[in-house]
């Protein structure tokens, strides 16, 4: 890749799926074990992974959100994170001429 701007827009689109994915996988987790998650070895990977974007919306949300509600709003957050880099990405490709991103 010979366009800097397109491989940060790519490597921050990667990282940012990972966190949401990792926010699924510990929502499913949490559904599935119930109150016995903090024990979970795989929950506790998952809250590493994703501790930083929590700790992200915990400081962009108001205060009115409950703490058990932050990780839902995560993902929501990055999810849209997600999209505006998709079509931030596909508008350098076009600034770019590349047709193939």
């Amino acid at each position: 890749m010979s366009h800097p701007d397109l491989l940060i827009v790519s490597i921050v689109r990667a990282l940012v799926e990972v966190a949401l994915l990792c926010l699924l996988g510990q929502g499913a987790v949490a559904l599935l074990a119930g109150a016995g998650r903090t024990g979970n070895p795989i929950y506790r990977l998952f809250q590493i992974v994703t501790r930083p974007a929590i700790r992200l919306t915990r400081q962009l949300a108001p205060r009115r959100v409950v703490d058990r509600l932050v990780p839902l709003v995560a993902f929501f957050l990055m999810f849209g994170l997600w999209i505006l880099l998709a079509w931030v990405k596909r508008e350098l490709c076009g600034w770019h001429g590349l047709s193939g991103c």
